[in-house]
């Protein structure tokens, strides 16, 4: 449930050099801005731990130290890096699976080591991991368990919090056997593993989206997997129908209906209502001039058919820009059947900028505030629930992540 307004809302915000936090007063109406960290390194995630506020945890790329997971227990006051970080076999080495702290997590790990023979793991030995872009916790069931998805497509976990971690080998190895998935898509960053979405009924139950890749699910930890695509379109691919090499932005599961999931697409805005298999594309009730190509998606906290995203430039070359020069949040409180523009406060004119897929997120405060941070270095928030936004920051760099906590 959303909590009453009386909170700070505190941002954790990944930039393409270095990690911000901004924390409001009770109001959200003043914001202090603290930083940098790591001044410098790329931060293409910068996570909260939802069921432990002291844990804290940053995925980037250090000048030096090349990808790696930093990872904070005191609330983010010191920091450490990964004495493990997330990391394919070496050639000529075979896989350890994952560390077994507890019972509750034996089968979990069991997963991750492979199929039931005890097979070596499935990644290609010798591949290197070029960015650890996305981290998700694990089930709230699992303390201390996160995840984290990496170019090339590759899938790791931690069990202690971020300090070591082990590939998912059974994901790693359905990428390493299915064509298309390993590790050569034309995007920007290289196919990109992200939106790993953990169902917060069954821990087994999970979904990982590729860039240039597709989206995939697994029922089993882990060990196996299929292609959840259908109905999503491809007009960059020969077959539009294949299995594999779509391009989905940014895929949420709502929290207050896992069975719901809203998909940003190269091709457009989708829904997926399970247990049907078939995505909607909801985007086309979007405004023909807008359209409905983007990078963000995010869900309201409890009301499944309300939705917000930041349309962007998607025609001929992908400018990449607000449509128009003219920026806009849209919003759907129908499921995707109808969409709303909110521009008040927004740049009426020449607004070149536009979103990236971890950058905009929602707050858990009544009413709702919204928040979203761009290519040009600002942060906008709204505090009446999308309907109108004020910038609270300006000049930082490149904006690669916000995520929205309570104090």
């Amino acid at each position: 449930m959303a909590k009453p307004q009386g909170n700070h809302v505190k941002l954790l915000i990944g930039t393409r050099k270095g990690a911000f936090t901004l924390t409001s007063d009770p109001v959200r109406s003043k914001w202090n801005l603290e930083g940098p960290l790591y001044l410098g390194h790329i931060i293409h995630h910068y996570m909260c731990d939802p069921r432990d506020s002291n844990s804290q945890i940053m995925a980037m790329k250090a000048g030096h130290l090349g990808p790696t997971v930093f990872f904070s227990k005191d609330g983010g006051k010191t920091w450490k890096e990964s004495s493990k970080p997330p990391q394919f076999p070496k050639a000529g080495a075979s896989g350890d699976g994952n560390p077994e702290p507890d019972k509750n997590l034996a089968e979990m790990t069991e997963a991750a080591k492979g199929d039931e023979n005890g097979k070596e793991g499935g990644e290609k030995k010798g591949s290197s991991v070029d960015l650890v872009f996305w981290i998700t916790p694990g089930h709230e069931s699992q303390p201390g368990v996160w995840y984290a998805g990496s170019a090339p497509p590759g899938m790791f976990i931690t069990t202690d919090g971020g300090d070591t971690w082990t590939p998912v080998e059974g994901f790693n190895k359905y990428c390493q056997e299915s064509d298309g998935l390993h590790g050569e898509g034309a995007t920007p960053g290289g196919q990109l593993t992200h939106s790993i979405l953990i169902d917060p009924r069954d821990a087994k139950h999970m979904y990982v989206s590729i860039s240039v890749g597709g989206t995939f699910e697994t029922t089993d930890a882990g060990v196996t997997w299929k292609p959840i695509n259908k109905g999503i379109e491809a007009d960059f691919l020969p077959d539009p129908d294949t299995e594999y090499g779509h391009d989905p932005h940014f895929v949420v599961m709502h929290p207050a209906n896992p069975d719901r999931l809203y998909q940003q697409n190269h091709c457009g805005i989708y829904r997926l209502d399970r247990p049907d298999v078939k995505w909607v594309r909801i985007g086309n009730n979007m405004p023909k001039e807008v359209g409905d190509i983007g990078f963000p998606i995010v869900v309201h906290p409890t009301d499944t058919e309300r939705a917000w995203v930041f349309p962007m430039d998607g025609t001929e070359v992908w400018p990449r820009t607000s449509p128009g020069g003219r920026p806009a949040v849209y919003e759907t409180k129908d499921g995707g059947a109808s969409w709303h523009r909110h521009d008040l406060g927004l740049p009426e004119e020449h607004g070149y900028f536009t979103v990236k897929r971890q950058a905009m997120c929602a707050d858990a405060q009544l009413p709702l505030g919204l928040y979203f941070g761009t290519t040009g270095g600002e942060i906008w928030a709204s505090i009446d629930e999308g309907a109108s936004y004020s910038c609270i920051v300006r000049h930082l760099p490149e904006i690669y992540s916000i995520t929205a906590t309570l104090e």
